[in-house]
């Protein structure tokens, strides 16, 4: 037994805490747990947690359907929450999962972003990952289709406007504070009801954890204010959306690959290409950074959220924005993606994220101007004219993009790749078939 393992051991009982919940996610993101009683857990760590894997959707078939959770004692975390009595604490550990013979499991999307590190690393980079994570906090979720009521009628960092839950930011950032989760800056923004937390820069890997503890903590938070909290891209028609602007960086040692002191915006030749590669393979990577039907309302129109595959400095409009904020502080050289929404699969997005800019790096992929357009509101025929390439405005579009690429595929993994286009065709085939109320109101007369 390692020393993490017996921190964990010892902290269960020196704090009394009476159960450990095993958190690992499935294909789609979803968060998925068992609770084991602490007497059991040194045998979770010595043997792992059996489960029938056919039961979570994507993993297994169910002539294969043994599988093993391996908790990483490196992610335990007392949760903030007291259970039960109001005296009892719970912590959480996320797990690996693995194949009755010791073998990873291709169906873990922590092990597809693991494997993208190491080859990242066998480069010789770090890479380091820093969220802006947008949601809605509104009155109920049990609206029974219709538009949910937001929970305040603020702006844009509106101060105290969150009529049904005044405390809940001050209350969400405690929670996540108290388990070792940095909080840069947290704020209303644009829409009503909508709120962002900005995490503080981890690597990878910490950081998509991060972000699943993200979500079940912000709910959790929000129902003990009296409100509910949604993570739907695009919840109002007549409001902005979701999204998870994502900063990267990749360091090579304790340097940083991306900064040039004596460019024109202090980015290097690895940073240029890295942005190349992004935007090269943004069509074929946006059914995993935007993977819902719904992330595609937001996608296609504007609203801060990138139409073309363009980059720019400060530009908002962008797909990878270039941050000016304090251009000559070379441990702050990064670049901002701005598609992913905030219900994309951390693990996957950033996995597709990191190769398609590896790949830009690896074959010397060249950079072109930077956009200074307002580039949502340019015609199609305009951002043509431009060179610009637009990103899938439908599921259906980048789920074809998707299934022409090498590059995903490979990043996936088969069993990955092949599930999640099964299940978002599925998707795709389910909400066209519906028959919309817009439809009824203008083509019901014909």
């Amino acid at each position: 037994m390692n020393r993490q393992q017996e921190f964990v051991l010892r902290t269960l009982e020196e704090r009394d805490i009476r159960f450990v919940r095993l958190w690992f996610t499935d294909i789609q993101g979803s968060l998925k747990s068992v609770a084991v009683a602490p007497a059991e857990l040194e045998g979770a760590f010595t043997e792992g947690i059996g489960f029938d894997g056919s039961a979570i959707e994507g993993f297994s078939r169910v002539s294969e359907s043994d599988t093993i959770a391996r908790p990483d004692p490196s992610t335990f975390q007392i949760l903030p929450f007291h259970q039960g009595d109001g005296r009892n604490l719970s912590a959480r550990m996320f797990c690996d999962i693995a194949m009755p013979d010791g073998e990873p499991s291709w169906a873990d999307p922590r092990q597809v972003l693991r494997r993208q590190l190491n080859r990242a690393a066998d480069e010789g980079f770090t890479c380091y990952v820093h969220p802006e994570i947008e949601f809605f906090l509104v009155k109920s979720l049990d609206t029974d289709g219709q538009p949910p009521v937001p929970s305040d009628s603020g702006g844009y960092f509106d101060q105290a406007v969150t009529d049904e839950a005044p405390q809940f930011r001050q209350d969400a950032i405690n929670a996540l504070e108290r388990m070792g989760i940095s909080v840069e800056f947290s704020h209303h923004e644009t829409a009503p009801g909508q709120q962002e937390i900005d995490l503080r820069y981890a690597d990878a890997l910490s950081m998509a954890d991060n972000i699943m503890t993200f979500r079940y903590i912000v709910k959790q938070v929000a129902r003990r204010n009296g409100v509910r909290a949604t993570f739907m891209p695009k919840p109002f028609v007549a409001e902005a959306g979701s999204a998870m602007h994502t900063h990267m960086s990749l360091f090579e040692g304790d340097e940083n690959a991306f900064h040039d002191p004596d460019d024109e915006f202090r980015l290097s030749r690895t940073a240029k290409s890295f942005i190349a590669g992004i935007l090269e393979h943004a069509g074929e990577i946006s059914a995993v950074t935007n993977q819902f039907v719904n992330s595609y309302k937001r996608i296609a129109f504007g609203g801060e959220a990138p139409t073309a595959a363009t980059w720019g400095a400060s530009n908002r409009s962008a797909l990878v924005r270039v941050p000016m904020y304090t251009v000559n502080k070379q441990s702050s050289r990064r670049v901002e993606v701005r598609s992913p929404d905030s219900a994309a699969n951390p693990y996957l997005a950033y996995s597709v994220l990191l190769a398609a800019g590896l790949k830009g790096i690896r074959e010397g992929y060249e950079l072109g101007a930077p956009a200074e357009d307002d580039v949502a509101s340019l015609t199609r025929r305009e951002r043509r004219a431009l060179g610009y390439k637009d990103l899938p405005t439908d599921l259906e579009q980048a789920l074809r993009e998707m299934e022409r690429s090498e590059l995903v595929a490979d990043t996936l993994g088969e069993h990955v790749f092949e599930f999640f286009l099964r299940n978002k065709w599925r998707e795709w085939s389910d909400y066209s078939s519906q028959v919309t109320a817009w439809e009824l109101r203008n083509n019901l007369e014909l």
